[in-house]
């Protein structure tokens, strides 16, 4: 659901112009030299308000992050968030999924997060689910060898469907869990997983790996670090 269009949205976009990018199109193959530094790139499709990039981005500031989100009104708040805290090492903007390969060139996404897409629970509508077989194919045009689409969800039905699309098209399946919040992983919360996980819904979640070799994962945290405040 969108929200409500937010006052003063255009201004208020305006000032974030630091982490917004318009013209995403123009840093394909570039996004090295738009972050000033090399490091992994990590992207989060459908950041809402920015609550999981933000925190990871604190959490591992030599990785790049790009969040994509949809609704302006929710981004504009990210993009504030991202500004208040004044990180250096996230980017964001407004697009289509199903166009990120006119964004990024081929190998140079490293990681995809999708947390709690919409699951689109018609069957007619299973084309617009974020991991159907036209969005794995667009992905892959971008994740290098051995990158990975991380995903969570509370939808049971969109999760068992995401498993089948993801080994249908040959990725690696790994850290498969119906209920993530009872196993002791590294975890940042999104809001819809503090809002599910409070009503005492269980979170699914797994790792797709495009074949390739094993990206080494950044120095662990401890999950007492996860718990970052709002």
């Amino acid at each position: 659901m969108r929200m409500r269009r937010k006052k003063n949205l255009e201004p208020r976009t305006a000032r974030c112009e630091k982490v917004h990018i318009t013209e995403p199109q123009a840093l394909k193959g570039k996004w090295e030299e738009r972050f000033g530094r090399k490091g992994p790139l990590w992207l989060e499709i459908g950041c809402g308000k920015g609550r999981f990039v933000l925190q990871m981005a604190q959490h591992f500031p030599q990785v790049n992050f790009v969040a994509v989100e949809r609704d302006p009104s929710a981004l504009v708040i990210a993009m504030e968030g991202a500004m208040e805290l004044g990180l250096t090492n996230v980017l964001f903007l407004n697009q289509d999924a199903i166009a990120l390969a006119d964004v990024f060139d081929k190998d140079e996404v490293e990681r995809l997060f999708l947390n709690f897409s919409d699951p689109w629970p018609p069957n007619n509508r299973a084309k617009r689910r974020l991991t159907h077989p036209n969005f794995l194919r667009v992905y892959a045009q971008f994740l290098c060898p051995g990158g990975s689409i991380h995903m969570k969800t509370d939808n049971q039905k969109l999760f068992e469907f995401s498993l089948n699309q993801f080994a249908d098209f040959g990725l690696k399946l790994s850290q498969i869990t119906f209920d993530l919040h009872k196993l002791p992983l590294f975890n940042v919360m999104t809001e819809y997983e503090e809002r599910f996980s409070s009503q005492g819904l269980p979170i699914y979640r797994c790792v797709a790996t495009f074949p390739g070799p094993v990206r080494p994962d950044p120095a662990p945290l401890s999950l007492e670090e996860t718990k970052t405040e709002e």
